[in-house]
């Protein structure tokens, strides 16, 4: 019998991954920040979008493994009624469990939303170091998301900033339906500069501009942020929050930064929408953002193979695919 011969055939060695590959190339464009801020929203506005309501444990990983990726700042939950939001109505069980995560993490921030003064109450009581409250532009809107019109809304969000400010915890304001809105068409820019200002009075230390339902034009980025500008508003005092229900937000995420923002809202895995906007799909996705900046070469600090790793996990715990194109070409 004869012994056959070892095969000396070698296995073909593994393809490297494209940011293996040292891509995307980083080419600067002038005029634009060295770096910037991402606020990760996919635990709060991204999660309660979703049919399904996730283990609050699955929750408190997804926030660690974002943290691991080297995001820093990450809207953790809300403290509303469970009635409005359910997937979210575990706030109190999902805070213990971060408790670790600010000491290996030193600069974290894990801000919630809060609609009202019993919020608040819930949130101070969870030890939560940032907050945000969420106005509307428009009274349409105001109406279906608060019940109650924007002058209201703003009344009632006076003493949850007054209170919040006095505890020492910073309060962001969002204000919706900046660039568009689903039952009243175009919105006025002057309508937005001044909910936008407003908020800012109240003592808000930043104003993050939402394009509810994506329909937003890198035009409008540009005459908005010079708007605000004309009234005493630098782009060091805002933020932007695009949807890409239209395939917008990249591109008026360029034009923000253009004109000065250094603070981009986003969500893993371009998770979320709004429940109260029916034509609101999902955020801009972080991993898809990141891929921008870095090719910009704008500094996230953030690790884009670890995050599209995070958004692919947690497709898999709700059962579909990621909405994200970085996520679906980084991890096949």
């Amino acid at each position: 019998m004869t012994t056959p011969e070892p095969s000396t055939t070698r296995p073909e060695p593994a393809e490297p991954t494209v940011t293996q590959l040292g891509l995307p190339d980083r080419v600067p464009l002038g005029g634009l920040p060295a770096s910037v801020r991402i606020h990760e929203v996919g635990p709060r506005d991204g999660l309660q979008n979703e049919k399904a309501t996730l283990p609050v444990a699955v929750k408190a990983e997804f926030i660690a493994r974002l943290a691991a990726a080297g995001l820093r700042t990450i809207e953790a939950a809300s403290f509303v009624h469970p009635k409005w939001v359910p997937q979210l109505a575990d706030a109190e069980e999902l805070f213990p469990q971060l408790a670790e995560l600010p000491a290996k993490y030193p600069v974290l921030r894990l801000p919630v939303l809060v609609p009202n003064e019993r919020g608040l109450d819930r949130a101070l009581a969870n030890g939560v170091g940032d907050i945000a409250v969420f106005a509307s532009a428009t009274e349409s809107f105001a109406r279906r998301n608060l019940n109650r019109g924007v002058a209201e809304s703003l009344e009632m969000f006076a003493p949850v900033v007054r209170r919040a400010t006095e505890a020492g915890v910073p309060v962001r304001s969002y204000v919706s339906m900046a660039f568009g809105d689903p039952w009243e068409g175009p919105v006025p820019i002057d309508q937005v500069v001044s909910v936008g200002c407003a908020l800012l009075e109240l003592g808000s230390t930043e104003l993050s501009l939402g394009d509810t339902i994506g329909t937003g034009t890198p035009g409008q980025v540009a005459a908005l942020l010079a708007a605000f500008a004309d009234r005493g508003v630098g782009p060091e005092r805002l933020a932007v929050h695009f949807h890409d229900t239209y395939g917008q937000a990249l591109a008026n995420t360029l034009a923000a930064l253009q004109g000065g923002v250094r603070t981009v809202d986003a969500s893993a895995g371009g998770l979320g929408g709004c429940p109260y906007a029916k034509s609101a799909t999902g955020n801009l996705a972080t991993e898809d953002l990141v891929w921008m900046l870095h090719g910009l070469g704008i500094e996230t600090g953030v690790d884009l193979d670890a995050l599209a790793a995070t958004s692919a996990w947690l497709a898999g715990e709700l059962g579909r695919p990621s909405p994200s194109r970085a996520v679906r070409a980084l991890t096949g």
